[in-house]
């Protein structure tokens, strides 16, 4: 089995998309990631949802656990407000030295391999000549290896 055989459409989002409406995608699709794409829709890199999430929480309660458990939950449901006029090219990680692609005769071993060395929940399948293909998640990934 290769990437193109297991790459699917998948939601993207670009750098100028606001934050909000990446954490909104994120959780109406259960998504672990988002593939963010440049104007010629070329994947650029993956969004984490924790990225986002990175992005919300104050960092003194990502600092210090125990003062985030002091904040009542009515308080805590405003943190995602936090991301205001941000937009996803201000959640991003600093550059990643190895972005999460593959090529379309990627084999399952390389595409996990990836995975684990970028940490990246979601693999973007990009044939050179051609363009993206599609994008391969974790549980798909997984689903594949397990498979009996």
């Amino acid at each position: 089995m290769r990437a193109r055989d297991l790459a699917a459409p998948f939601p993207t989002v670009r750098l100028d998309t606001p934050a909000i409406e990446a954490a909104r995608l994120l959780a109406g699709q259960d998504l672990p990631g988002l593939i963010v794409i440049d104007d010629q829709e070329c994947p650029l890199t993956v969004l984490p949802g924790a990225q986002v999430l990175r992005m919300a929480i104050p960092q003194y309660c990502q600092d210090d656990p125990p003062l985030a458990r002091v904040i009542d939950e009515k308080a805590a449901d405003l943190f995602l407000r936090e991301l205001g006029d941000r937009t996803v090219a201000q959640c991003l990680p600093e550059r990643a030295k190895e972005l999460p692609i593959v090529s379309p005769d990627a084999t399952v071993l390389e595409i996990a391999a990836l995975m684990a060395r970028t940490h990246s929940p979601l693999v973007a399948v990009v044939d050179p000549t051609t363009g993206p293909l599609g994008t391969i998640t974790l549980d798909a990934l997984l689903d594949r290896m397990l498979a009996t």
